[in-house]
């Protein structure tokens, strides 16, 4: 009786049976494949698209760019953000207006406030400031609404949002053909905001003396 090959003893193997190559043996299927020398992988590829980018890029995008499946895309830029957190990193990643792209972290704002000096940002004034929030949330809302609400005539300053991009035109009032506004994308991008459903809620910051009509509206 011929014993059959011992503990640590290689079965003998036919010649025409290929050993696996090593490095390969395990990969499953579907893996992704490493990038060709010389080339950045996936990670530090998206890193450097978001580094150059001055608005948020859309997951299709990227993934059009750098031919790579989008779930993979999202899932990567899911896990780059996490890492960004875990490691307290001094910007993170966000998902903005329908894409992503890099901010700088909230608790670093005191160190790139003193860096930013007064003037090289453009503010908007108390006017701009309550026209746009008027705007945002009582849209569509026409140019007399936004005046009745405020109490002053806001054409001017609506003209002024509307050239820096934070509001557009949103159509026409069926009774009165009057224009009516909303916010833009890139209005949800400069508050950080994925959706106008994030907005805070707007009660506790309400004057007193407001008229009774308005509070019920809003």
């Amino acid at each position: 009786m011929t014993d059959g090959p011992g503990p640590g003893t290689p079965e003998h193997r036919p010649a025409d049976e290929e050993a696996p190559e090593a490095g390969h043996a395990d990969r499953p299927e579907d893996a992704p494949e490493d990038p060709p020398e010389g080339l950045p992988g996936l990670r530090a590829s998206i890193e450097a698209l978001l580094l150059v980018v001055d608005e948020p890029v859309a997951e299709i995008t990227l993934a059009q760019l750098l031919e790579r499946p989008r779930g993979e895309i999202g899932a990567t830029l899911r896990e780059l953000a996490a890492e960004y957190t875990e490691q307290g990193r001094g910007f993170d990643l966000r998902e903005v207006a329908g894409g992503w792209r890099f901010y700088t972290r909230d608790v670093c704002a005191p160190v790139v406030e003193r860096f930013v000096t007064d003037g090289q940002q453009a503010r908007l004034t108390q006017a701009a400031l309550e026209t746009l929030a008027v705007v945002a949330y009582r849209q569509p809302v026409s140019r007399a609404r936004v005046s009745a609400i405020r109490g002053v005539n806001s054409d001017g300053v609506i003209r002024t949002l509307t050239l820096r991009g934070l509001i557009e035109n949103a159509g026409q009032e069926p009774e009165t053909g009057a224009h009516l506004y909303r916010t833009t994308g890139y209005f949800l991008e400069r508050l950080g905001l994925r959706e106008l459903g994030e907005l805070p809620e707007l009660a506790p910051y309400l004057p007193d003396d407001l008229p009774e009509d308005i509070v019920e509206e809003t």
